[in-house]
């Protein structure tokens, strides 16, 4: 009785009040220091849990509907459900991990959902213990192009790039933990994250570096520079519609049947 109403008291103190979901949902509002705003589109949340029982993985399996089990590739059932939309791994110990929601209230959800498959199975879990939000993936937009080369030259300690393995610059903040992968057109991933919190104050501090390295528009990017004697507004030269390049018959004459030539090309 004792172990049980410990259970009980572990399962009760399962707090997602760190979780604070916006308004919109999926979306979090982080200010830009500007007057503006970003908008951090969350992607997936990881959660695992424990469910205080051992796992017959294999009856779960064949009693189950929308399972996967192949122990030979991973030593755990994949289950699924369709609403909330998640995917569940469940190993033989009894832990769980859940993924493939947009929330911390649909990870909870989830989870106790998936327990109580398990229990119609024939097993008996205890309510979640040690439920965590592990993971938090998100998306953002800047708005605007970035130099990815001057970012990894005046940071070289946080950030990597590769571009001939990875396109985009991994940049890693100390704290808050979060890794932010930067693309050339303005794209952000954020991961890394513990709760929503740490992802809009890890945008915070790498926010005004995109803007130090925004890239700029240069004149001959622009398009309709006038023309002026074959050389731009710009500077650039505009070659004419003369001989195309690389021609074999550049140099050589044309010769009439009389053999007097008639014209060079």
């Amino acid at each position: 009785m004792a172990q049980q109403q410990a259970i009980k008291e572990a399962g009760a103190a399962m707090d997602l009040s760190q979780h604070t979901p916006s308004l919109a949902g999926s979306v979090l509002e982080c200010p830009d220091g500007h007057g503006g705003s970003l908008l951090i589109r969350i992607q997936n949340m990881a959660c695992t849990a424990n469910l205080g029982v051992r796992l017959d993985l294999k009856q779960i399996a064949l009693r189950c509907r929308n399972t996967e089990f192949n122990p030979r590739r991973f030593a755990a059932v994949i289950m699924r459900l369709r609403e909330p939309k998640a995917t569940a791994l469940l190993f033989a110990s009894g832990r769980m991990v859940v993924t493939g929601n947009k929330s911390s209230h649909n990870c909870a959800l989830a989870a106790k959902k998936f327990s109580f498959i398990v229990s119609k199975v024939g097993f008996q879990p205890a309510p979640l213990i040690d439920f965590k939000i592990q993971n938090v993936v998100g998306t953002v937009d800047v708005g605007f192009p970035i130099r990815l080369e001057g970012v990894v030259y005046a940071h070289p300690t946080f950030s990597s790039y590769e571009p001939e393995l990875f396109p985009g610059l991994i940049y890693r903040l100390a704290q808050p933990r979060v890794v932010f992968l930067i693309f050339v057109s303005g794209k952000v991933v954020i991961t890394g994250a513990k709760t929503e919190e740490q992802m809009v104050e890890g945008l915070k501090k790498v926010y005004p570096i995109l803007m130090e390295f925004r890239k700029s528009e240069t004149a001959s990017e622009r398009p309709g520079a006038p023309v002026i004697g074959g050389v731009a507004a710009d500077g650039v030269v505009k070659r004419g519609p003369g001989r195309p390049r690389g021609s074999k018959n550049k140099g050589k004459e044309l010769k009439s049947q009389d053999g007097g030539a008639v014209a060079s090309i």
